[in-house]
């Protein structure tokens, strides 16, 4: 039995067809996951090594360059990146794009034994290298713990609790904490008292390490029992300590450490993470989230746990959300769904005007079901709601009618022309099945080069593909069986007594858009080549005026947040950092548009969301996030804080950046400068900043090898010094003693293991006039004598602070960003600048290379085209296929470049930019004018083998498909209203919506006239 004849007659399946449809996506919809972006893995790892002592250059050659080559020979390897500094090497991996979550696992275990196996070639004095493959991780959950009079410990204890009852939330994955303060325990010994009882630092050291350590005392048999040994001697209090012991074994005089050193507990002096809430210390605790969940849902549960843990948390401490996903997500998700509902409504009512109340409400009803079912198999592939599946849904409305609008408008016909309801439904569906099912599969393959990227952008916009996919092809499902079922419920049939008069006198094609139609297609046909001049001379005047349109990658959040980089001199104390960014906090905070501010000063705050990237670890850095009352008032903070820096600030440089959408780079506009020297490194950089800074439209110049930094170097004299007994380390232990102070051992408190730090008392601690006062101990002469005697003199040199890499080379990255009050796009200001920059003369040895916004969006453009060709050979072979000819689907690839007529005006008119979010548009364009095409082409394959006269039959086509085809790119054009007003979404919704519209109406004329001059088909004479 035919499937539409099935459909027809056997009700209850038609129907229950349609119910499972309607109950299983309204049910389906309800148990969808709901994130803010796509799930995505961001394929970073860091390897951290410290070295304590070691200069940067001796970090880079000692650390960082073996584990950068020990890295390099993994295959999976993009990239590696390196800063090496004063004691600390950290290394960067970025893995290839292609490799998705399920193979990091491995790799990153590849990753740690090809790190473990070189740990023993390291030189002494290295620690073990951390690898963090958790880099990545979003914290979508970040909250601010203050306290008004409450310290460090008191609030780690408070967050120690809500990690361990947080963690255990369903739909939670890991709780991290940001801002601890190491604590520890000072023994301050004064040299002086030292000095007079003759006792060595080095016998005081060895005591502290060895008294609170752990080891086995064994177990002895009583009666068949075996009873453990635990002597006594540890440190059950900090006070202990100062009952140590220290006088030499057999000594007459018994001398404790309290007689020499004051023993306490406090924080580490130089703390290397600073977090602060409203100009409150605080500290950061960040939720991550399982795969897969509703971040709704577990955000609701987040909230109901900390409430019922409310009679837990001491009086004064406060707990803020400085972002919180789950609101964020219901809020947009919520805005989708209504934009998905306006724009329901909106093709709804298009096609009640214009196709009348019966037939528009038939279409809306399939659109409808078709949406649901969407829904089904979105929940059976796992694809959430999440911006991008939600935006395809939108874009893909105004397509799902269009087989419905063929099939109900067919049947229309076919009903006029006297035909039965089952025939005219099953006549219909035979003629235009295959075509319509070809045309699908073309408009979906132009969305391919998306979901078959291998690149990141692919993995971040592959559901556009997916979701665009699944709903396609189930409106071309419902479009062949349930359209025909409900038309046939719906539309009445003429009586069989007016069937001769139906056939012989009735025009289906009357009224004003028909008379209008054929009045300018008659005049097109006539002049052909006129008409084809006409639409190349507007082809050549889209594409000049393209070049005006502007560029740009991905565009700002609308999110009512910003970001301020603080950037201290080089060299800067991170106290002395935290003591300015505590000025720019008082001056935010007491402005009325700024609800609130965190800042982290020495490194980057928790990634709260997946476009976010903190900065690694620097004294002198620190990070501003601030949120105002509303989007509208980012522009006028930063206008504000801009002329802040300009009034107050004179030690420190400011980058102000504002949320990103899309992936995010640490500026817009990065060259990078390759090569052996620092020097020669440095004199490139200068050259390119002083030609950014001469173009007036960069700011935030600067780059990320900075200043040189200050360096004291004693210059020990070897010869007095071996003759005193006194090495190059005791004078590097008495500096370090003396300065911040010297770990000796651990101390045991509960679950913490404390760091026992040796240092002089404050009136004894080093500065730069007491250099020269400092004492060191002689083991030969058993006394302590001054350090002038084997030291020389002190000499100040300058040295590189950061020795930036990149794949084994040192790099400087000279950066700046475009002016965000302004009008001007990033590409604008790289297209300026370039060729100023490429003119600079490279020595033999040394390389240019661009990053920032350029790169990453080359390398996403190139992703999109790699699979293009493909896609587009797929998309010809189908119409090949379709129509069994060549010179006809070429007719319909013709017309595809006129799109570039309306993209054009589209973009100009409306100010958007041409980014990539409009290429995918633009590439989607080719589906759904190809598509649009075939249904053209097929009539007129139809009405050639009715045996009309040729030129008829080509004009007769063009008038019977005029409102399918410009109902269709009506339906998608007005359904793509709502995505106007979303940043994301608004440049390719403008690039879909002039494109189509423009190129619809010529798609309309072109065809009809190409067909007649590729098959020499003439005008009748007039």
């Amino acid at each position: 039995m035919n499937l539409v004849a099935l459909a027809i007659e056997r009700k209850v399946i038609s129907w229950m067809f349609a119910l499972f449809l309607l109950l299983g996506g309204i049910f389906s919809y309800l148990s969808l996951g709901q994130l803010e972006d796509p799930e995505f893995t961001l394929k970073k790892a860091m390897v951290i090594t410290a070295y304590p002592g070691a200069s940067p250059r001796q970090v880079e050659e000692e650390v960082t360059y073996p584990i950068e080559n020990a890295i390099q020979e993994l295959p999976y390897v993009d990239y590696v990146t390196s800063i090496s500094s004063n004691g600390k090497s950290q290394i960067t991996v970025e893995m290839k794009s292609t490799y998705r979550k399920k193979d990091l696992k491995q790799i990153w275990d590849e990753l740690r034994r090809k790190i473990n196996d070189l740990s023993s070639s390291m030189p002494p004095g290295v620690y073990p290298s951390k690898v963090i493959d958790d880099f990545g991780d979003v914290y979508g959950v970040t909250l601010a713990l203050t306290g008004d009079g409450y310290s460090y410990d008191e609030l780690k204890d408070y967050v120690d609790f809500l990690k361990r009852e947080l963690v255990l939330v369903e739909g939670v994955g890991k709780v991290t904490v940001a801002g601890e303060q190491q604590s520890q325990v000072i023994v301050e010994m004064s040299t002086h008292k030292l000095a007079q009882l003759g006792l060595s630092p080095n016998h005081i050291y060895s005591l502290l390490q060895a008294q609170n350590t752990v080891s086995n005392a064994g177990r002895v048999m009583v009666d068949g029992e075996s009873i453990r040994l635990h002597p006594t001697g540890e440190f059950d209090d900090v006070a202990e300590l100062e009952h140590l012991l220290i006088s030499s074994p057999g000594a007459s005089e018994l001398i404790y450490l309290g007689d020499v050193a004051r023993v306490y507990r406090e924080y580490a002096e130089v703390p290397s993470h600073i977090v602060r809430y409203n100009e409150k210390q605080a500290l950061l605790i960040g939720l991550s989230f399982t795969s897969g969940v509703n971040v709704v849902d577990v955000g609701t549960r987040i909230d109901q746990h900390l409430q019922t843990l409310e009679y837990q948390r001491p009086h004064g401490m406060e707990i803020d959300a400085i972002y919180n996903q789950p609101a964020e997500v219901e809020s947009s998700v919520s805005s989708f769904i209504l934009s998905l509902f306006e724009a329901v409504a909106i093709v709804i009512v298009v096609l009640l005007v214009f196709m009348g109340v019966k037939s528009g409400l038939l279409i809306g009803g399939i659109l409808l079901l078709t949406v649901l079912g969407t829904f089904i198999f979105m929940a059976l592939f796992d694809i959430n709601l999440q911006r991008i599946s939600l935006g395809a849904l939108i874009i893909a409305l105004g397509m799902l009618v269009d087989n419905a609008i063929v099939i109900t408008e067919g049947i229309l016909i076919n009903l006029k022309r006297g035909q039965t309801k089952l025939q005219a439904a099953v006549n219909i569906v035979d003629q235009t099945k295959w075509p319509l099912l070809g045309a699908t599969i073309i408009a979906i393959t132009a969305f391919a080069p998306i979901g078959l990227s291998s690149d990141a952008s692919g993995e971040f916009a592959g559901s556009l593909f997916w979701v665009l996919f699944i709903s396609l092809l189930l409106s071309w499902v419902t479009a062949i069986t349930l359209t025909p079922f409900f038309a046939d419920m719906m539309f009445k049939q003429k009586p069989s007594d007016d069937t001769s008069a139906a056939k012989s006198t009735d025009d289906p094609y009357q009224g004003a858009l028909f008379s209008a139609y054929k009045f300018v297609l008659s005049r097109a046909m006539h002049y052909g080549k006129t008409t084809i001049i006409l639409m190349l001379l507007m082809l050549v005047a889209a594409l000049v005026g393209f070049k005006s349109v502007k560029q740009s990658f991905f565009p700002a959040s609308n999110t009512p947040m910003f970001y301020i980089d603080y950037w201290h001199y080089q060299g800067a104390d991170i106290r002395t950092t935290s003591e300015g960014v505590a000025k720019l906090e008082h001056f935010l905070r007491s402005d009325e548009l700024v609800s609130e501010v965190t800042s982290t000063i020495g490194q980057g705050a928790p990634r709260f969301m997946l476009t976010y990237a903190p900065e690694k670890q620097y004294p002198a850095f620190a990070q501003l996030i601030v949120r105002v009352r509303d989007r509208d008032a980012v522009l006028t903070m930063i206008d504000k804080v801009r002329a802040y820096e300009q009034a107050h600030i004179t030690d420190a440089k400011l980058k102000l950046k504002r949320m990103e959408i899309g992936p995010s780079t640490d500026a817009k506009i990065e060259a990078r400068f390759s090569g052996p020297d620092p020097v020669v490194l440095r004199q490139l950089g200068e050259q390119a900043k002083k030609i950014l800074a001469a173009d007036g439209g960069a700011f935030h110049i600067r780059d990320d090898w900075r200043q040189r930094s200050k360096l004291i170097r004693p210059i020990l004299n070897e010869q007095k010094a071996r003759r005193l007994g006194i090495s190059k380390s005791d004078l590097d232990q008495l500096l370090l003693t003396s300065v911040s102070g010297k770990t000796v051992g651990l101390y045991r408190d509960g679950t913490q293991l404390l760091p026992i730090i040796a240092r002089s008392p404050a009136e004894e601690r080093l500065n730069v006039e007491s250099l020269h006062d400092l004492q060191i101990y002689s083991p030969v002469l058993r006394v302590f004598v001054p350090v002038t005697q084997v030291v020389d003199d002190f000499v100040v040199h300058w040295e590189d602070p950061l020795i930036m890499r990149r794949d084994r080379k040192r790099t400087l990255t000279v950066m700046a960003d475009h002016d965000l009050l302004g009008d001007e796009t990033p590409a604008k200001l790289f297209t300026r600048i370039r060729g100023e920059i490429e003119g600079i003369h490279l020595p033999k040895g040394y390389e240019l290379q661009w990053g920032g916004e350029f790169e990453s969006a080359n390398d996403a453009r190139s992703a999109v085209f790699g699979s293009l060709p493909l896609g587009y050979l797929a998309m010809f072979v189908i119409t090949v296929l379709l129509f069994n000819s060549v010179r006809k689907p070429l007719v319909i690839w013709a017309t595809v470049p006129l799109a570039i007529v309306g993209v054009s005006a589209g973009l100009l008119s409306m100010n958007a930019s041409f980014g990539f979010m409009a290429l995918l548009g633009l590439l989607s364009l080719s589906g759904m004018l190809i598509k649009n095409g075939i249904v053209l082409l097929d009539q007129i394959n139809l009405e050639l083998a009715s045996g009309k006269d040729p030129y008829q039959a080509v004009f007769d086509s063009g008038v019977s498909r005029v409102r399918p085809v410009a109902m269709a790119a009506i339906t998608t054009i007005l359904g793509m209203i709502p995505l106007l007003f979303d940043v994301f979404f608004k440049s390719m919704a403008v690039t879909i919506m002039f494109g189509l519209g423009f190129a619809t109406i010529l798609t309309l004329i072109v065809i009809p006239v190409l067909y007649c001059k590729f098959f020499g088909i003439h005008s009748h004479k007039r």
